[in-house]
C-alpha cells in the first residue's frame, strides 16, 4: 500500500473507524483505484483542511533526555511526510531507568530499556514505540516487530577526556568510566594497563561525572552525543573496525504491533533499507549466540556499494581472549550473514568463553546493554 495525502482523485472511498487506541476514532480510507487497467488499494489519510478530525499517533518512549530526543526525531520525520498529523509522545519509566546503582550485567532479565514500553504498546495505550535499536532485544514479544528504522547515526564509539587523551595515549594507571561489558573488554584487551570502573547514568549524567574529575575519561556512543547536539565533548573517535560498536548502535527502532495496519502504513516512509539490513544482520549474529549484557559481544555491519560487511567479536570479561571474525555478502543475506559469523566465531573458540561465562552467571539472561 502506499499512503497519499490527496484527494485530488474521482474515486469512491469507504469510511471506517481507526481503531488503534481504545479510546481514539479516527477516519480513514481504503481507496480502489483502476489506471490504464491496473488496480490497486490506497491508504488515505483525511487530511485536517476537510474539515474532518486530526489524525492521531501515540509515541511511547522513555523519559531520559537523548530518548526524548530521539522521539522529536521521529516526530520531525513524521510532520514532513504528513503536515496535519497530530503527534503525542508518553513518558514509560522502565527497569532499566529505575535501577541506576547497579551494573546491567548483575541485574538479570530481558529489555531493561523496553518491556514496560512494549507491554505499554501490546495493551493499546500507544500506537508505537521509539526505541535505540542497541536496547531492544533479539527476540520480540509475539504480536510486535520493528517497522521502521530512520537512517542511522554514527555507530561508533567515543572517548570523552577532559585531559585530551585519546585511549592509546591516556596515562597508565587512568580511570575509565563504562557501564558496558563489551567497552570494558576491549578496554583491557587494548589497555590492561587502565582502571576501568561502572559508570551508570544517563548520559548528561555520564558527562557531567568526567568532567567534574570522578573519572578520567568514559567511553561512551557518539550517536547519543550528536544527537543531543553536545559534539564539541568528544575528544576522539574510536575505529569501529577495531573497537566494535554495540549491535544496532547509533540506530533509532520503531516499534508497532503486527497488526496494526494504519501505523506501519504511517511509518513506512521513515524506514531507510540500508540501516534496516546492516541492523538485520547485526542482530541475526547476537541472536545466534543468545548474547545479551552479561556477555562482551560486539558486531558492526558496513554498507559498501550494495554489498554488506559484517564484523563480530567476543571476549573474556577480562578481555584477554578475545575473537574476532568477519563476513561479506549481499543485501538479501543479511540474516543469514549474521548466522554465519556467529558461527564462524563459535568454531573459532568463543564457544568455551561463552560457556564460561554463563556458568558462572546465577541465571541465564538475555537483555541489552
Amino acid at each position: 500500500m502506499r499512503i497519499i495525502r490527496s484527494f485530488q482523485v474521482y474515486v469512491y472511498f469507504r469510511l471506517q473507524e481507526w481503531r488503534g487506541q481504545r479510546s481514539r476514532k479516527q477516519p480513514y480510507g481504503f481507496i480502489r483505484v483502476r489506471v490504464f487497467g491496473l488496480q490497486g488499494h490506497f491508504l488515505c489519510i483525511l487530511p485536517l483542511n476537510r474539515g474532518v478530525e486530526v489524525e492521531r499517533i501515540v509515541l511511547g518512549t522513555r523519559g531520559s533526555k537523548l530518548a526524548l530526543k530521539q522521539t522529536e526525531i521521529v516526530k520531525n520525520l513524521l510532520v514532513k511526510h504528513y503536515p496535519g498529523l497530530r503527534i503525542e509522545v508518553v513518558t514509560i519509566k522502565t527497569t532499566g531507568d529505575r535501577i541506576t546503582d547497579v551494573p546491567l550485567a548483575r541485574i538479570g532479565g530481558k529489555g531493561l530499556f523496553v518491556k514496560e514500553i512494549e507491554e505499554a504498546l501490546l495493551e493499546g495505550r500507544i500506537d508505537a514505540a521509539v526505541h535505540s535499536m542497541k536496547d531492544v532485544p533479539s527476540v520480540l514479544p509475539e504480536g510486535l516487530e520493528i517497522v521502521a528504522i530512520p537512517p542511522r547515526e554514527d555507530p561508533r564509539d567515543v572517548i570523552v577526556c577532559p585531559g585530551g587523551y585519546d585511549l592509546a595515549t591516556l596515562p597508565r594507571g587512568a580511570v575509565v568510566g563504562t557501564s558496558s561489558l563489551r567497552r570494558a573488554s576491549q578496554i583491557r584487551h587494548r589497555r590492561p594497563d587502565l582502571q576501568v570502573q561502572v559508570l551508570r547514568g544517563n548520559l548528561d549524567t555520564r558527562l557531567r561525572k568526567v568532567m567534574s574529575g570522578q573519572y578520567d575519561a568514559v567511553i561512551l556512543a557518539a550517536a547519543g552525543i550528536r544527537r543531543m547536539g553536545w559534539d564539541e565533548a568528544i575528544t576522539a573517535y574510536l575505529d569501529p573496525e577495531e573497537f566494535l560498536p554495540a549491535v544496532g548502535q547509533g540506530a533509532i527502532g520503531i516499534e508497532a504491533r503486527s497488526n496494526d495496519e494504519i501505523t506501519r502504513e504511517i511509518l513506512r516512509p521513515l524506514h531507510d533499507e540500508a540501516t534496516a539490513r546492516a541492523v538485520e544482520a547485526e542482530r541475526s549474529f547476537l541472536r545466534t549466540l543468545e548474547g545479551g549484557c552479561q556477555v562482551p559481544i560486539g558486531a558492526h555491519c558496513f554498507v559498501e556499494s550494495g554489498r554488506l560487511r559484517i564484523i563480530g567479536m567476543v571476549s573474556s570479561i577480562d578481555g584477554s581472549s578475545m575473537y574476532r571474525e568477519e563476513v561479506v555478502g549481499l543485501w538479501s543475506e543479511a540474516e543469514e550473514l549474521g548466522r554465519n559469523l556467529a558461527m564462524r566465531i563459535l568454531q573459532a573458540g568463543a564457544k568455551a568463553v561463552l560457556d564460561e561465562i554463563y556458568a558462572a552467571l546465577p541465571k541465564k539472561g538475555t537483555f541489552y546493554e
